[in-house]
């Protein structure tokens, strides 16, 4: 396989810098966004590709003079989905049309949403859906643990997650309304896809969600993420 440092257009694998320069984002900037999908890791020095990256098509490399480990990416990447509704997020230029065709994943998933709104808000600003996600925001972020909530998953379903943490690529998902049969159904199709790419996945009940200070902890610490 041939790669050309830099050339988007005729080479078969490329380089971050290259498709920073299609995106107009910095190399940097590339590697970032890679590694927040779950893509790469940061190493002491240079990325190394993750078990996702490789199933994305990465290239583990190094440098032939330091030893640097770096990631080589083939040019489909440039239809991933994932990468380039991240990459939208960066540059500022997602839409409300967008995100509604994003978010609108399937009959249970809009009936779920429209049901259960988005009201209640938490220490760090989120707006979130229950009175137990609330608790769970309100405990990552006095934990100074930076989070997301709702993001999708890197993947091409369309499905999200409850909270995500960039630190350990761990996703925590709280279950409630277990009586409900759509939210049931849902909750199995998530599970599934957690299982299909191997995701770090923390799973939260009611019982969980009243003693934060003992389950969270354990559970982060089992990723790498430790609560100070």
């Amino acid at each position: 396989m041939r790669c050309y440092h830099g050339i988007l257009s005729v080479a078969r694998c490329h380089y971050p810098d290259a498709y920073g320069k299609a995106f107009e984002l910095s190399a940097n900037k590339i590697n970032f966004i890679l590694s927040e999908l779950g893509w790469v890791d940061k190493g002491i020095k240079g990325w190394v590709a993750t078990q996702q990256g490789i199933k994305q098509g990465a290239i583990q490399a190094e440098d032939k003079k330091s030893g640097i480990p770096y990631v080589r990416w083939p040019e489909n990447i440039l239809k991933s989905k994932s990468l380039l509704n991240s990459i939208a997020h960066v540059k500022g230029e997602v839409t409300a049309t967008m995100t509604a065709k994003e978010t609108d994943i399937s009959d249970a998933c809009a009936e779920f949403r429209t049901k259960f709104e988005a009201k209640h808000r938490s220490a760090d600003g989120h707006f979130v859906r229950s009175k137990a996600e609330m608790l769970v925001d309100n405990w990552l972020y006095m934990a100074e643990i930076v989070h997301a909530y709702e993001r999708k998953l890197p993947i091409e379903e369309d499905v999200y997650c409850d909270f995500y943490i960039p630190t350990g690529k761990v996703y925590i998902e709280y279950w409630g309304y277990e009586n409900e049969p759509k939210y049931l159904a849902r909750k199995k199709k998530k599970i599934e896809l957690y299982k299909k790419y191997n995701f770090n996945l923390i799973e939260l009940q009611d019982k969980d969600v009243q003693n934060l200070d003992d389950v969270l902890p354990r559970l982060l610490l089992k990723f790498g993420v430790q609560a100070y």
